[in-house]
């Protein structure tokens, strides 16, 4: 039974102690804004605090949407009071991140795994924050999902150019970012954009995930998303040297260890873990 922790405007979570699940919200819309930055801030600070969850799954509450894409009209707004100012801005000066960008960044070098249950249209900053996740099932449906900001003359600025071209690849993320190409849930997940399909409600699906994750141990998960997640930032020989020293480390944990007996006994089978 999952209960409610945190229920804001836009953001509502909920826990069953090892998995979490994070729900956004903005009828009829289904829009994100500031105010949805802020709460997904407050929500994972809950998290980080509640040291028994293990899986945050984020997912849409309104039938439908994911997260549709972020508030052009905020977008506008902000748009026309820099240009009132003159502002002017050069790579040689980054912008400092805003609360999606650290957000984002706190999912992706969180311990913890999280899951985009995608049940909906998620398109520009929802597709973003799907990329951002750790993996991400997908709900059959006649919707789209992908980055279509060059239609207004934008770029996707919360991450959909570096994520998606990491997980895609150059070639492809530049054939659906430039021409700003959404797709539907069958073809995101034949070029890989989303991991998995399922028929019916994808909460489901992703609560089923969520459990055999949250059964496996903790600190095997978090090795893997730290390894696989820094892979193309440092060199391949460092990256194989942390790896050789976190395998080593787990082999020395007890829960480990009881695990590899209970295999060598035949009491445990490593392609299930049951």
């Amino acid at each position: 039974m999952h209960t409610t922790i945190f229920e804001g405007k836009r953001v509502r979570l909920q826990s069953d102690r090892a998995v979490a699940v994070l729900f956004f919200s903005n009828p009829p819309s289904g829009t994100m804004d500031d105010l949805t930055e802020g709460e997904l801030l407050e929500a994972l600070d809950l998290i980080d605090a509640a040291a028994a969850v293990r899986v945050v799954i984020l997912t849409g509450a309104q039938e439908g949407v994911f997260i549709r894409h972020y508030d052009v009209g905020v977008l506008e707004r902000v748009g026309r009071k820099m240009a009132a100012r003159g502002k002017t801005f050069d790579v040689s000066r980054p912008v400092p991140e805003s609360p999606i960008h650290v957000a984002q960044r706190r999912i992706e070098q969180s311990e913890r795994i999280f899951i985009a249950a995608i049940n909906g249209v998620a398109m520009g900053g929802g597709c973003e924050m799907a990329l951002a996740c750790d993996l991400r099932i997908a709900q059959r449906g006649n919707y789209r999902i992908g980055l279509p900001e060059v239609n207004i003359g934008l770029l996707p600025g919360a991450g959909g150019t570096q994520r998606m071209a990491r997980l895609l690849g150059q070639a492809r993320a530049l054939e659906l970012i430039l021409q700003g190409k959404t797709i539907e849930p069958d073809e995101a997940e034949r070029i890989g954009l989303v991991g998995e399909l399922c028929d019916g409600p994808v909460l489901a699906h992703a609560l089923a995930l969520a459990e055999r994750l949250a059964a496996k141990h903790p600190r095997a998960l978090a090795h893997v998303k730290r390894l696989v997640r820094g892979a193309w930032d440092r060199p391949l020989a460092s990256g194989l040297a942390e790896e050789r020293t976190l395998i080593c480390e787990l082999m020395t944990d007890a829960r480990t260890i009881d695990a590899m007996t209970a295999m060598n006994q035949g009491r445990l089978r490593i392609e299930t873990g049951e």
